[in-house]
């Protein structure tokens, strides 16, 4: 069932990453009155694209003052015109980046309060802190009416804390739309070798070199071809690894569009050894098996045993072991393939998405 807000709904981001933006169309369709998106600029070392302007829902673009290094626990983020933009807005609703770090958050949620009005906060979940900073980050999250999780292992978190679970509504992170068209047909057992694809920003922390060492371990009867699609600072150096360790290796550099989706459709396994997983759900989406290394929890109910395999960051054994396994049995990734792509076609997509935030708002106004 699709659900709607009778109302105009804000929502408040600290930045408006170019991936996010079909999810806020999506979500700004479902709201009567419309929905306004308040966000700023990144740093410039994050290396957010942001370029993509929402055709649905109005930007409202704030000043974003950063305070040290958006990596560390004492990052913080003031966002200088939030409130002057809020109340000229003046939404029936809002929805809140849950984040104890931005600092102008609590001002507008307090304002919004004073009106009776509904504040949702949405978040990873709560991890571990050290004590003072647990003690902020806690309080601020019992401020909402009720909370978005990304994953189930983030709403576990939060009922943790003692937000009561009837107020904890998983909307499973998604960037990408279900899928419109048949499920892919691949076929076990051609004449070719099996492509293994990576997709993302060539970055120390996503672990391309650990991917290609570990191919280039697999024995040469059932050794794939590695296909590197992105670019990014390590680009070079992973040149040079495979060079040395897996000549066969393909860099075909940052694609997007049906030169993307072309790489994916050739694909037979999605591998992604680090951190960071935009592409998986793009990868599900083609009809591929996974093998991804366990995040901030969201990849727990993306890869199950039906469709891949969760690795652990950093174990290298573990990485190469789960490629010789999955190798080894071309049917059972076809099988895998095929479960891939029924979770995002009923069940992980930026309509499911949209629709949990809206049950969310909805919840919160009771």
């Amino acid at each position: 069932m699709t659900e709607i807000f009778d109302g105009k709904l804000g929502v408040l981001q600290r930045v408006k990453p170019s991936y996010r933006v079909p999810f806020f169309d999506c979500l700004a369709a479902r709201c009567s009155n419309g929905m306004a998106l308040f966000a700023g600029e990144p740093v410039a070392m994050e290396s957010i694209a942001t370029d993509a302007q929402p055709t649905i829902a109005r930007l409202e673009p704030v000043n974003n003052i950063h305070l040290f290094d958006p990596s560390s626990h004492f990052y913080a983020c003031y966002q200088q015109n939030l409130f002057s933009r809020l109340r000229e807005w003046n939404p029936d609703a809002l929805i809140v980046e849950a984040n104890y770090r931005y600092l102008s958050s609590g001002r507008v949620i307090r304002w919004m309060r004073s009106k009776n009005r509904p504040v949702v906060g949405w978040g990873l979940g709560a991890k571990s802190l050290p004590t003072p900073l647990r003690h902020v980050r806690d309080s601020f999250l019992k401020q909402f009416d009720a909370m978005i999780a990304y994953s189930e292992n983030g709403a576990e978190e939060y009922a943790r804390l003692g937000i009561p679970s009837s107020k904890i509504i998983v909307a499973r992170n998604a960037v990408t739309d279900a899928p419109s068209g048949p499920e892919p047909v691949r076929q076990a057992g051609v004449v070719k070798r099996p492509v293994v694809l990576f997709v993302g920003r060539l970055q120390e922390r996503k672990r391309v070199g650990a991917l290609i060492q570990a191919i280039a371990k697999i024995p040469e009867r059932i050794r794939p071809d590695l296909m590197i699609v992105g670019d990014g600072p390590e680009a070079e150096s992973l040149r040079l690894l495979a060079q040395e360790r897996l000549p066969s290796t393909v860099f075909a550099g940052y694609q997007d569009g049906e030169r993307l989706a072309d790489h994916f459709r050739k694909a037979d396994l999605f591998v992604l050894p680090g951190t960071g997983g935009l592409a998986i759900q793009q990868a599900m989406s083609f009809g591929l098996p996974l093998i991804v290394a366990e995040g901030d929890g969201t990849e727990q109910d993306l890869v199950t045993t039906k469709n891949g395999w969760l690795v652990e960051p950093g174990n290298d054994e573990q990485l190469f072991s789960t490629l010789l396994t999955a190798l080894q049995d071309p049917a059972r990734l076809l099988e895998m393939g095929r479960e891939s792509f029924r979770i995002v076609k009923t069940e992980i997509n930026i309509q499911a998405m949209a629709n949990n935030f809206i049950h969310a708002i909805n919840i919160a106004k009771k």
